[in-house]
């Protein structure tokens, strides 16, 4: 009769369950091993790289209150009960609630579980020599027998083609390769490194972005407020900006025959802290202007009509609005408000339905042949042209709600609150309008603008680094081949074998090279 010896205690599978009496004190800690291993495993990593970028769609989808708190507002005001559970799934929060923080932070830890073992094994094997060779050559993938064979000599053939090699007594071991793990960890490093890169700029960078009009009060100052666009980091606040202001002085654009841009500059002044002394600048694309930490960067151009309104009272107005571009040759579109136009001199009242507003069209250079093409032929002002529609009534500026101030309330115009009184003939610069009431709207020309982002990304060079290092591992991996070659001398018999450690068609090639240089100078027979 048999019997079955008990393994010992300190050898029992984790996943078989604890004989009575052992507490909960074993069970606990091969559960947490198995947890760690799994965590720590490479299929781990990409389900989690996986899961954050599903994470991220709903970042890209919905509004988020750190870029645009006005949009995220008028969601939850549109959608209601949708709205508000969303947001208790802090989906207008993304990239700061808990769930996204906890999928960013178990990839990390998963990542740096699996890649610091591996960097450990690697360098073992980098320090160590080649390992021995098996006793049976001859079932190698690659093998060649023969005789003679002088251990040393062979040696030296294999060093010249860049083999580490390792002799004993009669065997020789070499192996080649390890580049191909070494780009593998590399790439694997980098990507942690990226991920670290994003976190940093997540925490504490910020951005803001604006049309700024060329003049003396064409200027920006680093605060929030003064952002059409903004969005702040996790851990930056309004008052972490550092404060400095940016003057456009003016804009210079050449283009070619055809209305593709050659260049771009905008000369600008800059300001540091509360100093107020003024240095000046040139600003073009992908040449920045680096201030404080931040790069003010060139994103666009257009041009600002300035428009004279005078009321029928005799009081004028002037509107320096940016028209938004529709097309690559310029095509502006936008509006000009003067809630403040008509306002009784004798009583200092305004009926408040005798606001003037005016909607647009600008063409840089409007076609000399064909009066209803809608659309500029050039992006130069060759023969410019202002179009503008007339509305009276209650603008509703008054309201305390958000609004664009590049076009006028189309709920309001649909609604009759504000009414057309009068559409312009194409105005050239220095032409005037009068409306029926009297009053005279007048295009007295352009000035240009440019969008401006100005950018502080703290973490944009480690991102930058490690995606070059990124690129370099992949193609150290790709082009990397692990294999072993061993000869073995019995006698007067010699065996050599090879063994590619991963896929490598070449494999076979390379070995019989080897085996014929050896025959050629004599070492193998």
């Amino acid at each position: 009769m048999s019997t079955v010896e008990a393994p010992p205690a300190d050898r029992v599978d984790s996943g078989a369950p604890l004989p009575r009496g052992h507490g909960l004190g074993p069970w606990l800690v091969a559960l947490a091993r198995r947890a760690w291993r799994q965590l720590t495993s490479m299929r781990t990593a990409l389900v989690l790289l996986f899961l954050l970028a599903v994470a991220a769609i709903p970042g890209s989808l919905l509004p988020q209150r750190n870029t645009k708190i006005e949009d995220v507002n008028q969601y939850l005001r549109t959608h209601g009960e949708l709205g508000r559970t969303l947001d208790r799934f802090y989906l207008f929060d993304v990239f700061s609630s808990p769930w996204f923080s906890a999928i960013y932070l178990l990839l990390f830890v998963s990542l740096v579980g699996c890649l610091v073992p591996r960097l450990r094994d690697h360098v073992r094997a980098l320090l160590r020599q080649p390992p021995d060779g098996p006793s049976r050559l001859d079932r190698m993938p690659a093998y060649v027998g023969g005789t003679g064979g002088d251990p040393e000599q062979f040696a030296a053939l294999l060093r010249k083609r860049r083999f580490r090699v390792a002799v004993r007594g009669t065997t020789v071991s070499a192996e080649k390769g390890y580049l191909k793990e070494s780009g593998n960890l590399l790439f694997h490093f980098a990507l942690l490194a990226m991920l670290i890169g994003v976190a940093i700029s997540s925490w504490y960078g910020w951005h803001g972005s604006r049309n700024i009009v060329a003049g003396r009060d064409g200027e920006i100052c680093n605060t929030v407020p003064q952002y059409d666009d903004y969005g702040l980091g996790a851990r930056v606040g309004p008052g972490d900006l550092p404060p400095f202001c940016v003057r456009l002085d003016r804009f210079e654009a050449t283009y070619a025959p055809n209305g593709q841009p050659t260049a771009f500059r905008a000369h600008v002044h800059y300001s540091q802290g509360s100093s107020g002394t003024e240095s000046p600048a040139e600003v073009q694309v992908n040449h920045p202007l680096r201030i404080s930490g931040a790069g003010v960067y060139l994103l666009g151009h257009g041009y600002a009509p300035v428009i004279r309104y005078t009321d029928r009272f005799g009081k004028s107005q002037t509107s320096v609005q940016p028209f938004l571009n529709n097309d690559e040759n310029l095509t502006g579109t936008g509006a000009a408000a003067f809630p403040d136009a008509n306002i009784d001199p004798a009583t200092g009242k305004q009926d408040p339905n005798d606001q003037i507003g005016f909607q647009g069209v600008y063409l840089p250079t409007m076609s000399s042949t064909d009066m209803t093409r809608g659309a500029s032929l050039h992006p130069e002002e060759r023969n410019p042209r202002l179009l503008l529609v007339a509305y009276k009534g209650n603008l509703g500026m008054d309201a305390g709600i958000p609004r664009s101030v590049y076009t006028l309330d189309e709920s309001r115009i649909a609604s009759g609150r504000l009414a057309k009184v009068a559409e312009s003939k194409a105005l050239r610069p220095g032409e005037s309008l009068t409306l029926p009431d009297g009053s005279k709207v007048e295009f007295v020309g352009t000035r240009a603008f440019v969008t401006v982002t100005v950018r502080h990304d703290p973490g944009e060079m480690i991102v930058l680094g490690a995606a070059v290092f990124l690129l370099a591992g992949l193609l150290l991996s790709l082009w990397g081949k692990r294999r072993r070659i061993w000869l073995r001398v019995n006698g007067d018999r010699v065996d050599v074998g090879g063994l590619p450690r991963t896929d490598y068609p070449g494999f076979a090639a390379e070995f019989d090279e080897i085996v014929q240089a050896a025959r050629k100078e004599g070492i193998l027979r």
